[in-house]
């Protein structure tokens, strides 16, 4: 049996909450750079040049690349042959605290749906835990803004809907987000399990590497088909029209029930902060 202590937990979250905020991920900012040199339209590519200047600000003086910081949500697997020495749930809300007084980053969290008063510490984060075999922790650590978060939606399609159906359904949703989610977007697709699975699979897959695909062919073809029909919805950079709406497509699937096709769109801007760390 391993042991670790709850306070290498505290550490990780601590530094990696600074960290996703303060550094665009390097395959990220290629792929903006990339998306510019295709840009067609000439303010579409000047937003680009617009996005790529701020992380670059944002990396050289250690300030967050936006001014919404995000809620901090974290992927926990666990080894069954680990002892967590200490409360890990409280570990990783401490890690949180810290990491968000230490980076100065803003604290967006309410304790209430309608008080609405701040917890000025940005805690709790959302956590989803998962026992796994082995002997070590992997947390995957987002922090996802408010803006992408509410241009997403979960809908109970029916099976006979079907593909077209759920194609219908991304189209929709991010045609009517428009430039709210700041785009240009990463969309994490959940589809099955049932109404709350929907959404996990749409968060997990929104972490997933940019340059990965599914290994189910069948997947791997929608993932490739919605970017190309996304991109035809000439939204663009920011919602101000061009080519680049999106920049990558991730679908994670599950059984469900003979009567169900729940589908989940997770949305994300194009900062899509997050980082995995096995302990």
């Amino acid at each position: 049996m391993r042991e670790i202590d709850a306070k290498e937990v505290t550490n990780i979250i601590r530094e990696t909450v600074i960290e996703i905020n303060y550094h665009l991920d390097q395959s990220l900012f290629q792929l903006l750079q990339k998306a510019k040199q295709k840009e067609a339209s000439e303010v579409a590519s000047s937003i680009l040049d617009d996005i790529l200047e701020n992380a670059k600000i944002a990396d050289t003086n250690q300030a967050p690349l936006c001014q919404d910081t995000g809620v901090v949500v974290v992927f926990l697997e666990i080894g069954q042959d680990v002892h967590i020495i200490g409360n890990l749930e409280d570990a990783i809300n401490q890690g949180v605290r810290e990491g968000y007084q230490k980076g100065y980053l803003r604290k967006s969290m309410v304790s209430h749906p309608f008080e609405r008063k701040n917890t000025q510490d940005n805690t709790p984060a959302i956590i989803h835990t998962k026992l796994v075999a082995g002997s070590e922790i992997k947390l995957k650590i987002a922090a996802k803004g408010g803006g992408s978060e509410n241009m997403s939606i979960v809908k109970m399609l029916t099976p006979a809907e079907g593909l077209d159906g759920i194609k219908k359904l991304v189209l929709d949703t991010v045609f009517n987000a428009g430039g709210k989610p700041c785009p240009p977007i990463i969309v994490g697709l959940g589809i099955g399990g049932n109404f709350e699975k929907s959404a996990l699979l749409a968060k997990e897959a929104l972490l997933r590497a940019l340059d990965d695909h599914n290994s189910d062919p069948v997947l791997a073809k929608l993932e490739q088909d919605l970017l190309k029909d996304i991109n035809k919805l000439g939204v663009g950079p920011m919602g101000v029209g061009g080519e680049t709406t999106c920049l990558a497509v991730k679908v994670n699937a599950f059984p469900m029930h003979i009567a169900s096709l729940p589908v989940a769109i997770n949305i994300q801007c194009h900062s899509s902060r997050h980082k995995e760390v096995v302990l």
